[in-house]
């Protein structure tokens, strides 16, 4: 028989995300940061590639990436509501990690299970930063999906993207529980 630890699945069955509009300062410093990045880094990773790493913007470096989203959304043709609502992300966060995807050349690791790892680790950065005690939430949006912003705005090289942006600090307020899936309706049971 299993020896649970039923801690780590009670928080497990009950965490939820801070939405980013809800978090504020005090964000942590890096003291506090280092073992949330270093349980993020314990992420499954078929064949040791590390394909990720963090990138941890804080203050002015905010500022700058609210600023990068104008020129680049404009240059893509979005609308004012879709810039403003992602240079709103890093406008109003206290601390944000960039985990960025890092293409690496395998023969044996196929290219989408490096982003499968890359995904895992923003999850996995996302619950060490709400088990630590802070609010956290990972968005994405258009400027992590665009090459030009990645390029331009976090020095990203051709083999490398975004794969998530995890807002971290202080929840202002705890948002009620939402839905959860029903587990019957998307499990099928094979025995044979």
């Amino acid at each position: 028989m299993p020896d649970p630890n039923s801690a780590v699945l009670e928080f497990l069955h009950t965490r939820r995300s801070r939405p980013a509009k809800l978090l504020q300062a005090p964000a942590p410093d890096r003291e506090a940061l280092v073992p949330i990045l270093t349980a993020a880094a314990r992420t499954p990773d078929h064949g040791k590639l590390e394909p990720w790493r963090f990138i941890v913007l804080e203050g002015a470096a905010l500022r700058r990436m609210a600023d990068a989203v104008v020129p680049c959304g404009q240059a893509t043709g979005r609308s004012d509501d879709d810039i403003a609502k992602a240079r709103k992300q890093f406008d109003d966060s206290p601390l944000c990690v960039a985990v960025i995807e890092v293409q690496k050349p395998s023969e044996k690791i196929p290219a989408i299970e490096q982003t499968y790892s890359a995904g895992a680790v923003c999850l996995a950065l996302l619950n060490a930063a709400l088990a630590s005690g802070w609010g956290a939430n990972w968005l994405s949006g258009w400027p992590a999906h665009d090459c030009d912003f990645g390029a331009q705005a976090l020095g990203l090289a051709s083999n490398e993207r975004v794969a998530g942006f995890i807002h971290i600090g202080t929840a202002s307020a705890v948002p009620p529980e939402r839905p959860r899936p029903d587990i019957e309706a998307i499990t099928t049971w094979l025995a044979k």
